[in-house]
């Protein structure tokens, strides 16, 4: 069983069970709706015509943590690659240091230029990792997150590993996908959010 803990003193609070256990329902059913959407869904017709719901670990609440952000834009854009050809540019924003099961651990935080760009997205972070259960409960090539600048407060933020989802390309070859790097390849299982569908 996997057990948190904050690095440091922790500006931000954890939430509650009772708070988590509603954030993660509410995460799982704005996500189902989306893919019952034909105008946001990766899933092909024939398949979101049978959809019910996607598949989730049960809610695991040691997978909440406090990280500590240390910002980081020092490195220049780079060609980020995906599932595909496409090479989307990004930029390192910064650092979440954190603890599971006894280990320090830290994921790297980017930002898309391109999605900078456009309306509603100026804050969007990216954090896409792996871990041990990819391709053993969760999609193999990798599960992603997404932050909001505004939830990193006074150098801390709240990171959810139950919040973790799928590439589009893990429903449809049409779909160009980041693909986690090196430096985000976490050594342990996080058995939370969504699952693999095959």
């Amino acid at each position: 069983m996997l057990f948190c803990s904050v690095v440091g003193v922790a500006q931000v609070p954890r939430p509650t069970p009772t708070e988590h256990a509603q954030a993660v329902i509410s995460f799982q059913q704005t996500l189902n709706a989306e893919y019952r959407n034909p105008q946001e869904s990766p899933l092909p017709p024939a398949v979101r015509e049978k959809f019910t719901g996607l598949n989730f670990f049960p809610t695991n609440y040691s997978v909440c943590v406090v990280a500590r952000f240390v910002r980081d834009s020092s490195q220049a854009p780079f060609p980020m690659p995906t599932s595909t050809t496409r090479r989307p540019i990004y930029q390192k924003y910064g650092e979440l240091h954190f603890t599971l099961e006894g280990k320090a651990l830290r994921l790297n935080v980017y930002q898309s230029l391109d999605l900078k760009q456009k309306p509603g997205y100026q804050d969007y972070l990216f954090i896409p990792f792996t871990d041990r259960t990819n391709g053993h409960g969760s999609y193999g090539g990798g599960r992603y997150l997404d932050m909001r600048q505004g939830q990193i407060q006074n150098g801390y933020a709240v990171l959810d590993f139950n919040q973790a989802y799928n590439p589009f390309c893990a429903y449809s070859p049409l779909y160009s996908c980041p693909v986690p790097p090196p430096e985000n390849r976490l050594p342990l299982a996080i058995q939370a959010g969504v699952m693999s569908d095959h």
